[in-house]
């Protein structure tokens, strides 16, 4: 594990067998694990100390696991892998909507399970971050790599971790179309090809934070880019 210390996973999920089946394959990774049978007992959990990733089930016996989500986001940046085993579209994009970094629909392989893991808190690590001392302006956009804000002229936005990174991904490729796999690559650390709506709704998040000020644009059939700041003059 980085720096040598081992990174904890909470793993949110009332079923028993599905909770130790999980558990044993992230302790097999290397990773310490702590259990929660209850969305009010993960939201106790993450008082102390902080876990490094959160492994939630979206069907919980007291909650809703995308309201536990909301509920952790409000709090914390903890990277969260939602679980869910309903086959609806629509449940994986509100997790994504609410803050979840990526799902996974139950029966899953655990190895995938660990593999998507792994590549969330590679991710989620500061030595893959962008460097701390860039920052990036774009018409009225202001974007800083260190304090991991963004500004729109005065007012700051809030974005979740995935946002920030899928806009800085962008604009530091200012000019270049990339595609959707390119961009769950660089920015979710998959190798392989995976379920690009998560792509797509982080986009969509981030044009609606963004307002006018969204310089994200879709190149059809191929992925998204990043338009020219209004007002530049293009060569």
């Amino acid at each position: 594990m980085a720096g040598g210390k081992t990174q904890t996973v909470l793993v949110v999920e009332d079923e028993e067998s599905i909770a130790s089946f999980v558990a044993i394959y992230l302790k097999n990774a290397g990773y310490e694990v702590q259990t929660a049978a209850s969305g009010g007992e993960a939201l106790a959990k993450l008082d102390s100390p902080l876990p490094s990733l959160v492994v939630l089930d979206l069907m919980l016996p007291d909650a809703d696991g995308i309201e536990v989500c909301r509920r952790i986001r409000r709090q914390s940046d903890v990277p969260i892998l939602m679980l869910t085993a309903r086959d609806e579209d629509v449940d994986k994009i509100i997790g994504l909507e609410v803050g979840a970094d990526d799902y996974m629909t139950k029966p899953f392989n655990p190895r995938e399970l660990v593999a998507r893991v792994k590549s969330i808190l590679r991710r989620s690590t500061a030595d893959r971050r962008p460097p701390e001392s860039r920052q990036i302006q774009h018409g009225d956009l202001f974007v800083d790599a260190g304090r991991r804000e963004v500004r729109v002229g005065e007012e700051e936005i809030q974005l979740a971790p995935k946002e920030f990174d899928l806009l800085w991904e962008l604009l530091d490729h200012r000019g270049i179309v990339l595609t959707r796999d390119q961009l769950l690559e660089r920015v979710w650390g998959y190798t392989f090809a995976g379920d690009t709506r998560t792509v797509d709704v982080h986009v969509r998040q981030l044009r609606r934070k963004l307002g006018e000020a969204s310089p994200i644009v879709t190149v059809w059939g191929v992925g998204y880019k990043v338009a020219p700041a209004k007002g530049a003059v293009s060569a």
